[in-house]
């Protein structure tokens, strides 16, 4: 019953924060449209370049010079993409592209990212983005071309996941709008390299983006003359596939190969994959020591195009849902200087080697035509409607996210490792904490293991920055690709969120937090240089709890209004400063961070305890916790103070109860607990078990020769 009021609670108060909000943005005006005239400036040789008005899908505006010619064509990546930021929120940039397929230029004219609002300079992120200004958008950057101007400007220091936001919007636009207007003058159909979407093999097999082809042992015997005793079992089981169009080629390979092999081919180039299994080799062996694959040619019309090794590159495995596992499989590159049309019908022929009575090879045939879904029809006039930014965003989106999780692979196994022993500890903690001395170490190390890798390496601190960007999300359309963007916070926000449910918020505040766990390791040294501590009485520290939930109750409503502003107050967590910008910044910052670190020397965790907006946000969905795993004595708090004295943040009520509204899990009181020098309850348990020592009784000759003059 209670439950169910909370959750009626809660949704009454999601409406009514929903109503809030749309009224703050009606009032606001809504987001303006970019001014593409300041992309004149990107044309700096022509001085009198004009500006057309924005027309055609994808949205852009034409640049011409003084002569009439076209110099390029500006458009804004918000209205291209829709491309939003890593905080969910408009993203939007605008740039222009020449008739050659190079970026003439690029300025950010809207963001409301976190990290850019506070800590990272202006410049720099102008510099970034201004970087782009001769960028090559016809191969992705940093595997065909070798000069630093083709790859790109360097992320920006403190800020990596927006930067590739960032670089994203960008270069995409930059392409769906420069093959929207190379191929506008074309009377003829073009094959769809912009639309980006997943698809499984089943949903592939069914629209014949992949064709199949069926060679039985039986069959090969009659065309090669020979005779097989397992007829049935297949000779080989071909596949064939164009995976230029990006649903074809990203299901199938996955996004980092799919990725990098377009890399290595020019803008009108083509990526054929062919995937077998069975007895034949579609390869062979003879590839190794020639120029060509001797078994296999496409043939198109009149010409035959041979395949070459140095065109081709082996794959492991297909990525696709539901796809075989394959014997064998290449990706080939294909040159449109060969002749090759692929929006036209090909045909794949197979040698299956020389009949002993025949002069020629016995060749097999698998006939391909992409399917027309992946045809743009030609280009009569543009059209004047903006496009769907919800129908494109997401799309968009999507492949960067995988993209991330691929680069930072080695790191997210170290993350999985740190959470699955975290969990072990935590599920088997009497095991663990019986063992005074091996629990101590263990939590040292791990505290040192989350500083250094979460804090320092992988730079996975958890923020109220994120708590405001998931509520907001909530509120107003939630996407989950925009949470997938750094793959380390997203990973420790699940293992957070199921924390929370089973321990309360104490696990990561106490295990799991970069800032937090500095702290403790500072005060541990600062204790073993003898720096004495300062307690604080416990009626003003149960007061000051209060900060930290103003603080989060305040940022959270000052965000209903303008998020940039409530970004601005949420510096009031160092972890900017100590943990993702590791202390560059201006003097203001360092010197507030260093003040609380300095703080923390006398008063362990004293930014914990008081000030910390993210452990209020934290404590609040905690309430509902569904296990009480900390355990208690009778005389714990009425006879013994031990636990409440040596808690790390003070989270125990003199009168013994636990609060779990301020507990970090750091499990000391129930080290306490099974320790059986420390304990009171169980030093007296273990008295009581000692046998009674009795005096020895007096014999009866000493008794009978004391007389009543010694009585006396």
């Amino acid at each position: 019953m209670r439950s169910n009021v909370i959750v009626s609670r809660l949704s009454k108060t999601r409406w009514m924060l929903r109503i809030f909000v749309s009224l703050v943005l009606m009032a606001s005006g809504g987001a303006r449209a970019a001014d593409l005239g300041i992309a004149r400036q990107f044309f700096s040789s022509d001085s009198s370049a004009t500006i057309e008005q924005p027309q055609g899908t994808p949205r852009a505006a034409i640049v011409r010079g003084a002569d009439g010619r076209i110099l390029g064509h500006a458009f804004s990546t918000y209205e291209v993409s829709g491309s939003v930021g890593y905080a969910g929120r408009p993203l939007d940039i605008v740039a222009a592209i020449t008739p050659e397929g190079i970026i003439a230029g690029a300025q950010i004219v809207a963001h409301e990212e976190p990290i850019l609002v506070i800590g990272i300079p202006r410049d720099a992120l102008a510099a970034y983005v201004a970087g782009f200004k001769g960028f090559d958008i016809r191969a992705s950057a940093g595997l065909k071309q070798t000069n630093d101007l083709a790859r790109g400007p360097h992320a920006v220091a403190g800020a990596t996941i927006t930067s590739t936001v960032i670089r994203d919007a960008i270069v995409r636009s930059a392409r769906m709008i420069w093959r929207s207007r190379s191929s506008a003058a074309k009377n003829v159909a073009r094959l769809d390299r912009e639309t980006l979407r997943r698809s499984s093999w089943p949903s592939l097999l069914a629209e014949g983006a992949v064709q199949r082809m069926l060679v039985s042992r039986s069959d090969a015997a009659k065309l090669l003359g020979t005779k097989d005793d397992e007829p049935d079992k297949p000779f080989i089981d071909l596949w064939l596939a164009l995976a230029t169009p990006p649903p074809i080629g990203e299901s199938l390979l996955g996004q980092r190969i799919y990725e990098s092999e377009l890399a290595k081919i020019g803008p009108d180039d083509d990526l054929v994959l062919i995937g077998a299994t069975g007895l034949y080799s579609f390869k062979g062996a003879e590839w190794r020591r020639s120029d060509s694959f001797n078994r296999i040619e496409i043939i198109q019309g009149g010409r035959t195009i041979r395949l070459k090794p140095a065109d081709h590159t082996p794959v492991e495995a297909l990525r696709a849902a539901g796809a075989p596992e394959l014997r064998e499989i290449a990706l080939f590159r294909i040159a449109r200087t060969s002749g090759f049309d692929s929006t036209r019908p090909f045909r794949l022929d197979l040698d299956l080697g020389t009949p002993a009575a025949a002069a020629g090879p016995a060749v097999v045939s698998l006939d391909y035509r992409i399917p027309d879904r992946y045809l743009i029809a030609p280009v009569v006039a543009p059209a004047t409607v903006l496009p769907d930014k919800a129908a494109q965003s997401t799309p968009d989106q999507v492949p960067l996210w995988q993209d991330i999780w691929w680069a930072r692979r080695y790191e997210i196994g170290v993350l999985g490792a740190m959470l699955a022993l975290l969990g072990g500890i935590l599920i088997f903690q009497d095991t663990v904490i019986a063992h005074g001395r091996l629990y101590y170490r263990l939590r040292t190390g791990y505290l040192l293991l989350t500083f250094v890798f979460l804090g320092l390496i992988a730079n996975a601190q958890l923020s109220v920055v994120h708590v405001l960007t998931f509520i907001h999300a909530l509120l107003s359309g939630f996407r989950w690709e925009l949470f997938l963007l750094d793959p380390m916070v997203f990973l420790l926000w699940s293992f957070v969120a199921i924390s929370i449910l089973f321990w309360g918020r104490g696990v990561f505040c106490g295990w799991l937090c970069p800032f937090g766990t500095l702290q403790e390791l500072t005060n541990q040294l600062a204790r073993r240089l003898g720096i004495r501590q300062i307690e604080i009485p416990f009626g003003l520290h149960e007061r000051l709890w209060m900060i930290k939930y103003v603080a989060f109750v305040g940022i959270l409503a000052i965000s209903l209004r303008s998020i940039i502003t409530a970004f601005q107050f949420a510096e009031v967590e160092p972890f900017k400063t100590a943990i993702t910008m590791k202390f560059l910044r201006e003097w203001p910052f360092v010197l507030y961070a260093g003040i609380l670190l300095l703080a923390g020397l006398f008063i362990e965790r004293f930014y914990c305890r008081y000030l910390c907006p993210l452990g209020a946000a934290l404590a609040i969905p905690a309430r509902m916790r569904m296990f009480e795993w900390l355990k208690r004595y009778r005389e714990c708090g009425a006879e013994c103070h031990v636990c409440a004295r040596t808690c790390t943040v003070q989270a125990i009520h003199p009168l013994g109860q636990i609060n779990p509204n301020e507990c970090i899990y750091c499990l000391k009181c129930q080290a306490n607990y099974f320790d059986h020098d420390v304990c009171m309850h169980l030093k007296r348990r273990t008295a009581r078990r000692q046998p009674l020592v009795t005096a020895p009784v007096p014999n009866s000759a000493n008794v009978r020769s004391t007389g009543a003059g010694d009585a006396t």
